[in-house]
């Protein structure tokens, strides 16, 4: 593993039994991705771009193959442990946003802190929220919200912890282009203030563009 390395897999294979036989979702997938990099995955539905990510995020494991992130080896872990690794290091921003809808956008900021002790938790949330843009929505609710506000709430979710590496999965897919165009200059000026790594899954071709890499996916083979 290259010094410069933060997350680095060897021969990821993810196979799932379906009423057809077994079928292959990720086929000996390596990759290597360094500090500070931005890299786009793309590649048609269905070729094991989401899978690929969650699996590099620990949210989901390989049938066969390794994960590290850093020197930990992300998939000798166990649930609880991979879960801790996440909690500490990584942020995760979603297509669908994933916001608890009983929490207002503070509270739902606000909760990786709590979960991680940190007593400022409320104050970190709000200059997070500030940071996004949001600061006069802090008490609203996701159903209160709009697409983009709620996308936003989720990007300073996952920033609000500084992760090492943060994850995106198609963070524009369910926005007008307007509102998406401006997610993804949020998620990059976002990302280069933090100087996190940035491994996006995406099909907009201006948002991959912006990445320093990308990482191309077929049937479930890395292509280029």
């Amino acid at each position: 593993m290259s010094m410069d390395a933060v997350l680095r897999a060897a021969g990821l294979t993810k196979q799932v039994s379906s009423p057809e036989g077994t079928l292959t979702i990720l086929d000996d997938v390596s990759l290597e991705i360094a500090r500070g990099e931005s890299v786009a995955v793309v590649g048609p539905s269905g070729s094991g771009k989401t899978t690929l990510l969650a699996i590099l995020a620990g949210l989901d494991r390989p049938t066969r193959g390794q994960v590290w992130l850093g020197t930990e080896e992300l998939t000798a872990l166990d649930e609880d442990g991979r879960a801790l690794l996440r909690a500490r290091r990584v942020g995760f921003v979603f297509q669908s946003f994933h916001l608890i809808q009983s929490l207002s956008a503070l509270e739902n900021v606000m909760l990786p802190l709590e979960l991680a002790g940190e007593t400022r938790a409320a104050a970190v949330a709000r200059e997070t929220l500030a940071s996004v843009g949001l600061a006069a929505r802090t008490g609203h609710y996701p159903k209160q919200l709009s697409g983009g506000e709620q996308q936003r709430v989720a990007i300073a979710r996952a920033f609000v912890m500084r992760p090492e590496v943060l994850f995106a999965d198609e963070p524009t897919g369910n926005l007008d282009s307007a509102t998406g165009e401006r997610i993804g200059r949020l998620l990059f000026d976002l990302n280069a203030e933090s100087q996190t790594t940035l491994v996006l899954v995406t099909h907009e071709r201006d948002l991959a563009g912006r990445c320093d890499r990308t990482i191309q996916i077929e049937a479930g083979k890395v292509v280029r």
